[in-house]
This record gives C-alpha cells, sequence and structure tokens, in this order.
C-alpha cells in the first residue's frame, strides 16, 4: 500500500460516535454532491480519490494577486480592477482575513447545529462596500484562446464555490452582497516573445449567488457519513465507473 493510501486510512476520518467537532471543507461537500460513494469511502472509510496534480502556476497567480490586493486592503484605496469595472468597493480589512484564507488549518467555519459537523472553506479574497455590505471574491487562472466566461458546466463548481463562502460569511453574523465576483486571469499565449514574463488579460466576472441549497446539503452529507451502508455511486462518476470496471475484469 502507498504512503499516501496508509495516511488517508487514518487521517480525519468521520466517527459517527464522537461528538468532537469534525471539519468538512467547502471541497469535500463538492465531493459530496459530485458521488456519495466516493465522499463516504474518503471521509469515513479513508480511501480518497487519487490526488491530481497541483497546478503551480495557478498557485502562483493566487499569492500574487493577494499581495496586489493586500497592499490596497493596507492603504484603504480601491484597486484599478473595481474602478475600471464599477465595483464601488475596497478591500475588506479585518483580523481574521489570514485566517480565512488557510483553508487547510483555520479558513471561514461554522458549526453545523445538531450535528457534530464544522463546516469550513478557505476564502481568495473579501471586499466591503460602502454600506458595509461584503462581496465574496475567488481567483482564477487559465491560458485560452476565447475570452474567459462562467457558461461552461464544469463551471457550475465555480459558483456553488462561491455560494458556499457566501453563506459561511453570513452565518458569521456578516451582510453579504448577494453578487461576487471572480478575478479572471487569462494567459496571453499570441505575444511575440516569451522574455521570463508571462502576460494575462484579467478580467472581472460578476455573479448573483443563491445559497438556500447549501445547510441542507451539509446536513445530507452528514447523513450520509452516519450511515452503516455506503450509498449508491452517482451512475456518471468516472472513478466509481473505473472501479467497477477492474473488479470486473478482475473476477472475469
Amino acid at each position: 500500500m502507498s504512503k499516501y493510501y496508509r495516511s488517508q486510512r487514518t487521517r480525519n476520518l468521520f466517527d459517527p460516535s464522537s461528538a468532537t467537532p469534525f471539519r468538512l471543507s467547502r471541497s469535500k461537500i463538492e465531493l459530496f454532491q459530485e458521488c456519495p460513494f466516493c465522499f463516504y469511502l474518503d471521509r469515513r472509510i479513508g480511501v480518497g480519490r487519487p490526488p491530481g496534480f497541483p497546478f503551480a502556476l495557478n498557485s502562483a497567480v493566487d499569492a500574487l494577486l493577494k499581495k496586489e490586493f493586500d497592499l490596497h486592503r493596507q492603504t484603504g484605496t480601491s484597486h484599478p480592477l473595481m474602478q475600471t469595472a464599477g465595483v464601488n468597493a475596497i478591500s475588506f480589512k479585518h483580523e481574521k482575513m489570514d485566517e480565512w484564507r488557510d483553508s487547510l488549518r483555520a479558513g471561514i467555519q461554522y458549526a453545523i447545529p445538531g450535528t457534530n459537523i464544522l463546516f469550513t472553506g478557505g476564502v481568495d479574497d473579501v471586499w466591503v462596500k460602502p454600506s458595509g455590505e461584503l462581496i465574496i471574491v475567488d481567483y482564477k487562472a487559465t491560458s485560452k484562446a476565447t475570452e474567459v466566461t462562467l457558461d461552461a458546466d464544469w463551471q457550475d463548481g465555480y459558483k456553488r464555490q462561491m455560494e458556499m463562502y457566501q453563506w459561511l460569511f453570513r452565518r458569521n453574523d456578516f451582510q453579504v452582497d448577494a453578487t461576487g465576483y471572480f478575478v479572471y486571469c487569462n494567459g496571453k499565449a499570441d505575444v511575440e516573445q516569451f522574455n521570463a514574463t508571462l502576460c494575462f488579460d484579467i478580467k472581472l466576472i460578476s455573479y448573483t449567488g443563491d445559497d438556500g441549497w447549501v445547510e441542507n446539503t451539509v446536513r445530507a452529507a452528514h447523513q450520509c457519513l452516519v450511515a452503516d451502508k455506503t450509498p449508491k455511486p452517482n451512475e456518471d462518476c468516472d472513478y466509481c465507473r473505473y472501479r467497477d470496471a477492474v473488479s470486473g475484469a478482475l473476477q472475469g
């Protein structure tokens, strides 16, 4: 058994008999929505999906954007992207900003009443309007020849991500604008020379969220975890199809 899977089988597993708060991240709720069976295997049994490759360039873009917006956070000024897009806001200055961004160790949290679930998420940024309403912001990076949008089916996960963050901040007693923004960076591949510099077109894309589904979904994930039987796989889950195919091949 690989080192990865040995650690998965013993790390952060849900125990139905425990009253200790169990951290359930935004990404794990997304996993539950993709496939309850994979979610159960991951959080209850300890066998997760194979890890994906890290997007190092995306992480670098995230880090640089945070530094840039943090400069305006310290001075209380509006970023030029906000001004160009007509967004009347500045970066939100709060003592917990670094904590809210740390999805692995902290994040923005809320304990789900009647359960031992501590729902968490790590937000990229938060802006604030003159009214005091917060604007949830997420950074995205890609490289494509066409203009970036939120129209692809696979980007529905981005929208759910935004709505979960909005829900978490509302449950922490903040007033949150229904409209959030994606700072979408599109790497340009049509420049004449590289010159050790990667250029981007940066676009603010607004999205008006509806978080009415979030709490019921987190509670459904909790009910999935406390059950003694594994749930049915999502018939469209490629991971479950692969497991079935392997099992059938070995038995046949």
